[in-house]
């Protein structure tokens, strides 16, 4: 199945592990084979990845784009999630949805339930340091 982009001026994409930047049009092309794509404001950088819901979107972008240490970022994975829900047991229904389509290898899904989880996990501070 195909999968059209329309990048914006200058916007960068994820395609398979190359990382392919726009010029300074709108430009739109078509993905025919099933590779890896993220759009530059879906991609984390390690940096970025400081809170723990963070953490673990940074393992699962690394288990979508890097499929040959799967075995290494699953157990990051596991063990960050067993943190959390330890620390935060309220997170429980986010993380076993998240935790579904890790199993099933759906990466991409994965990654939208996260935002879900980073969300959730804003709010809880926000709510500690309005006490």
């Amino acid at each position: 199945m195909s999968l059209k982009l329309r990048l914006k001026p200058e916007e960068k994409v994820l395609v398979g592990k190359a990382v392919i930047m726009n010029g300074p049009r709108t430009s739109e092309f078509v993905v025919e084979n099933n590779v890896p794509i993220l759009r530059q404001k879906d991609i984390m950088t390690e940096e970025d990845a400081n809170s723990p819901s963070r953490r673990v979107y940074f393992a699962i972008q690394l288990m979508y784009i890097d499929t040959e240490k799967l075995v290494e970022y699953h157990g990051k994975y596991w063990e960050l999630v067993n943190d959390i829900l330890v620390a935060a047991p309220s997170t429980k229904p986010y993380i076993e949805r998240i935790s579904e389509q890790i199993l099933a290898c759906d990466y991409y899904q994965a990654l939208k339930l996260t935002r879900k989880l980073m969300h959730y996990e804003e709010e809880l501070l926000a709510h500690v340091k309005s006490l």
